[in-house]
């Protein structure tokens, strides 16, 4: 009995761990402004690597994991871009890849695309994400928007910065890029 007890508590600190311990690089971004819940951020260049179709996150997985042009792994990042039917997804590339330019990817319909430095408007809140929650945040981003008489550019994205293994404070954004003059 205590020896089942031990391997039980070891199991639930071990997924502790995995969903709490989190080192991973998050994209920079300066942030401008705060407007209640609503940030207003300016982003730098940065490379994506993106693709759509389905089975997205393996597409994408195995690009980081060696599937390009010079079999490189590239460390995963936050966040993970999303469009509003998940149909298309996106990795941010580490920075120092950034710089030094990213690999061309190998797999069917993955391709690299380099943002132009850029300002949005974002929401952020927790939990594990649903289309419910991605509508609410997105109402309440918009209506913050037209309040402040801030013109958004496009479409709204969403944002995950967690492994699905990552129980407790997790982080999820809507954004959309606006129209900011300093």
């Amino acid at each position: 009995m205590k020896k089942t007890y031990i391997i039980f508590i070891s199991a639930i600190l071990s997924v502790h761990s995995l969903a709490v311990a989190q080192n991973t690089e998050i994209q920079p971004y300066e942030v401008i402004k705060a407007i209640d819940s609503v940030e207003i951020r300016f982003y730098p260049s940065a490379t994506l690597v993106q693709t759509s179709g389905g089975n997205n996150f393996g597409k994408l997985f195995r690009y980081i994991s060696g599937s390009n042009e010079s079999e490189e792994k590239i460390a995963m990042t936050a966040p993970v871009y999303m469009n509003e039917d998940k149909s298309e997804m996106a990795f941010v590339m580490p920075l120092d890849v950034h710089q030094k330019g990213a690999p061309e990817p190998m797999g069917e319909n993955v391709s690299l695309r380099i943002t132009e430095p850029r300002y949005v408007a974002a929401i952020r809140y927790g939990g594990y994400t649903n289309a419910s929650k991605e509508a609410t945040h997105t109402k309440r981003l918009m209506k913050a928007l037209e309040d402040n008489s801030i013109e958004a550019k496009g479409a709204v994205e969403f944002l995950g910065y967690d492994s699905p293994y990552k129980f407790y404070n997790r982080r999820n954004e809507v954004m959309v890029e606006i129209a900011y003059n300093k």
